[in-house]
């Protein structure tokens, strides 16, 4: 079967994408949201289902679903999207990822072929703590219940300093628009600091891609 994903194509055709990988609850507006956001920054943006061995994103089967994926499939599927992107003109890619995806987004900063990463409330990075192959920015919320301090305190031991933000005041999703976790003020620097790293590492600092 081919890999599904949402496409946000960016008016240039080979302008530089970004793999937007999706959080627990699979593909949901929010992360379209964010695919679309990056297409009016001027990039081609590719949102992988990386559930689409159990039929496809469902709110409902989450859980089920979270428990069933299997880390080597996640990462194959990632890599797949990569690979639409350069097929499609790209000659540089970056890579961001929510929760879930914030953990794989990272996993592909240290394994795959990508030039920055931009990871959100990855849970579990402590457990495998690598050398990305790319620059990365990593965010994390102090009022996350899901990630313990102490896991962003030994995540920020083991890489440079300013690779982690910690938002004073934000929860798990705080990017999350619509969503009760969402904190505008992390979010808002959040999304800066993300379009400054792509800027500067996909776009060789000269701004927009594109026209929005």
């Amino acid at each position: 079967m081919t890999l599904p994903y949402f496409l946000a194509p960016a008016v240039d055709s080979d302008a530089p994408g970004v793999v937007v990988v999706m959080e627990a609850w699979g593909i949901t507006p929010q992360l379209l949201r964010v695919c679309q956001r990056l297409a009016a920054e001027g990039y081609t943006a590719v949102a992988p289902d990386i559930y689409w061995r159990f039929g496809g994103s469902d709110p409902a089967a989450w859980e089920r679903n979270v428990a069933n994926l299997r880390h080597r499939d996640a990462l194959a599927d990632i890599d797949a999207a990569i690979a639409v992107l350069r097929e499609r003109g790209a000659r540089k890619v970056g890579i961001t990822g929510f929760c879930m995806g914030g953990a794989y987004t990272y996993a592909a900063a240290v394994h795959s072929d990508v030039d920055a990463a931009v990871s959100f409330y990855g849970g579990g990075i402590a457990s495998f703590l690598r050398e990305p192959r790319c620059p990365i920015l990593m965010f994390f919320g102090d009022q996350d219940a899901f990630i313990p301090m102490s896991e962003v305190e030994a995540i920020e031991r083991h890489h440079r300093s300013g690779s982690v933000v910690v938002y004073e005041g934000a929860d798990h999703g705080f990017f999350r628009d619509g969503h009760e976790a969402y904190h505008e003020a992390a979010a808002q620097d959040a999304w800066g600091r993300l379009l400054a790293l792509f800027s500067e590492h996909l776009l060789g600092g000269s701004g927009r891609a594109g026209p929005r």
